[in-house]
């Protein structure tokens, strides 16, 4: 590839945000169980990086376990702790009060913040992380990103990191509320949430 100036451009480096124990790290409330019963009872979270020329942009979202349903995002050109403490803000004023899910994410030092923990504890919602450097304990949260990447950034040229926050945002709307999925009986994230809850 060197000798024919070729360059990957599907699997760049992975954003890592592990900086050893900053804080409190929690257990693994999940152990790779990907699935749940109903709205709002598992989410797993995570931070991924994108590139646009010299410009970076981080997208932070919560995906609901039951129906992979992005429950709220942030995606900012800073990796700052706000992106995930609004991003979690957002996420927890979508919940009814009896609601209280697990949140999983990696050791990341946003995740050990105290700030963020306090949120969680303020709502009753319990924290969950996976092991150091594994990222296959939060699997749902890597294939998300995976899809993304693949049916929206990879290959595509963007002028600006402007222009690429909008894209994303776009995405998650499509994924969300069209983007049809086998698992869920042909249906979006959305459409399969609305018609368990009808039917319940």
């Amino acid at each position: 590839m060197c000798e024919l100036g070729l360059k990957s451009k599907v699997r760049p480096k992975r954003y890592k945000s592990y900086r050893g124990e900053v804080g409190r790290v929690a257990p693994d409330l999940v152990q790779r169980k990907f699935t749940a019963d109903k709205p709002n009872q598992k989410w797993v979270t995570d931070v991924t990086e994108f590139k646009v020329g010299e410009q970076k942009v981080y997208l932070s979202p919560v995906i609901d376990l039951f129906n992979q349903e992005v429950v709220s995002y942030e995606v900012r050109k800073s990796v700052t702790l706000p992106l995930v403490t609004d991003m979690l803000k957002k996420a927890i004023g979508k919940l009814r009060p009896h609601e209280t899910p697990i949140i999983h994410s990696d050791q990341g030092w946003q995740y050990q913040n105290r700030a963020y923990q306090q949120q969680m504890r303020e709502k009753g919602l319990q924290q969950s992380m996976s092991r150091k450097g594994n990222c296959l304990d939060n699997a749902v949260a890597e294939n998300f990103f995976g899809i993304l990447k693949t049916e929206m950034y990879h290959n595509e040229v963007f002028k600006s990191a402007d222009e690429l926050i909008e894209n994303i945002k776009e995405y998650i709307d499509y994924y969300n509320t069209k983007r049809i999925k086998l698992k869920l009986k042909g249906l979006s994230p959305i459409e399969y949430r609305t018609q368990t809850l009808e039917a319940a």
